[in-house]
């Protein structure tokens, strides 16, 4: 498949596999398997962070987009595990600046551009084996991730209450204005009535002689 050398087989170096696309694990296969390496390949990001803590393996590829958890987390997470993780991105030329961030934030030892060749790898191979850089993204890992808030506790739902009764609206009571007055003159008038009949009475039995009082009533009136 490739004009080049193999390199004598040793199983004694893994190499984790993480890019989640079939041609270039497959390139990435051959290509360390000629250098002798023993290759393990995982398309979930999650579960890569398991495998690398599993199998402890000297090199992992890692792309940027992962099912479940993306690259620059999961190569956080293995730094996080083991500082000396070493971390070759994988990028294809579209992604290639967002994956160099993510590949300075997580201290990867460099990103390599699809599509992989043997000769790529060989140039960039001095790079893939050498020191391993700090990885500044550690400081924020935690930022990274989505903020979970606790559940609010349920209120529970209390019955309804019982329907009340119909307001009653109480009628006021208005009082009828009674003719105070005119009673009162009604009933001075009907006094006067009965007093000068029964004085009439009493002056026509001859008790009482009510001449000399209409004599003294004519004297002041005048």
């Amino acid at each position: 498949m490739y004009n080049t050398p193999c390199v004598p087989f040793n199983m004694s170096r893994v190499a984790l596999v993480v890019v989640a696309n079939s041609i270039t694990e497959g390139r990435i296969r051959d290509i360390m398997s000629r250098r002798g390496w023993e290759v393990e390949i995982c398309q979930d990001g999650d579960k890569a962070v398991d495998e690398y803590v599993r199998l402890n393996p000297d090199l992992v590829f890692l792309s940027l987009d992962l099912p479940t958890m993306n690259g620059h987390i999961a190569a956080l997470e293995m730094r996080e595990t083991n500082s000396k993780a070493r971390i070759a991105f994988v990028s294809s030329k579209a992604r290639l600046s967002k994956t160099r961030d993510a590949a300075y934030s997580s201290g990867a030892v460099t990103t390599l551009v699809t599509p992989i060749t043997f000769d790529s790898i060989e140039r960039q191979w001095e790079e893939i084996i050498g020191d391993i850089p700090e990885a500044p993204g550690l400081s924020d890992l935690d930022a990274l991730y989505p903020e979970i808030k606790d559940p609010e506790p349920e209120i529970p739902v209390l019955p309804p209450l019982p329907s009340l009764p119909p307001p009653v609206i109480l009628q006021p009571v208005i009082e009828k204005s009674k003719p105070k007055k005119k009673r009162k003159l009604k009933l001075l008038l009907l006094s006067l009535l009965i007093m000068g009949s029964s004085a009439g009475i009493t002056h026509y039995l001859g008790y009482v002689n009510l001449e000399i009082y209409f004599d003294e009533l004519l004297q002041f009136i005048d």
